[in-house]
């Protein structure tokens, strides 16, 4: 059962972690303690969209997705929240379009999403990034790099790849974009969020694999 929401911000929204300024439209998760996040700072950043519209395509990507929100905006003409889709994992997503090819629509939503993905990506600085993570973690497995450069450099998306640092190639961004994706890649941290589990909660209980993995990463051998 999905829990976790996001809503579509209908105003200016500073995020209450990380003092980004959003902006209109931004889309931002609600913590008691700091108000609203964004998908940064919430962990969600690395779901993708699921748009409304495909009942098969919804259901199967919320099924295989272990980690998934609903996107909810405030309609003002009828005074409720209204959903908009769902951010599920993409491997998720993936496996519910195969099982949907024979589904027009779900091929043209592929071939969208893959389009606008290619659009909103760098390659130059994607490349440069890769080659800095290659240098820095020579013990990540084959292709990671880029995986993880293409995750953090996405444009407009406030990622640790947009930064300043980060965009200098600067090693402690490097390691922030890493060990981010060493959390969801390889530890239970999005199961422990879909169980409720607060989000630094659920870092502590990783951390210890996270560390191993990123030391194991640092090495050759």
């Amino acid at each position: 059962m999905i829990d976790l929401k996001v809503f579509i911000a209908s105003s200016d929204v500073t995020c209450g972690e990380c003092g980004e300024a959003l902006g209109r439209h931004a889309w931002i998760t609600l913590a008691e303690d700091k108000g609203a996040l964004c998908l940064s700072c919430a962990d969600l950043d690395h779901l993708v969209f699921l748009p409304s519209g495909g009942a098969a395509l919804t259901r199967r990507a919320g099924k295989y997705s272990t980690l998934a929100a609903v996107v909810l905006k405030w309609s003002r003409a009828r005074k409720r929240y209204e959903r908009q889709g769902l951010l599920v994992e993409e491997k998720a997503l993936e496996q519910a379009e195969q099982e949907c090819l024979a589904d027009a629509d779900a091929r043209a939503r592929r071939r969208e999403r893959e389009a606008e993905r290619r659009e909103d990506l760098d390659q130059q600085y994607i490349a440069s990034f890769a080659a800095r993570v290659r240098q820095l973690y020579p013990g990540c497995p084959p292709g990671r790099e880029i995986e993880i450069a293409e995750h953090a450099c996405q444009k407009y998306s406030g990622r640790v790849g947009r930064s300043a640092a980060a965009k200098t190639l600067d090693a402690e961004a490097i390691r922030l974009a890493v060990i981010a994706h060493i959390r969801h890649a390889e530890t239970r941290y999005d199961e422990l969020l879909a169980s409720s589990i607060e989000r630094w909660d659920a870092r502590d209980l990783v951390k210890n694999v996270a560390d191993q993995v990123l030391a194991r990463w640092q090495s050759l051998d």
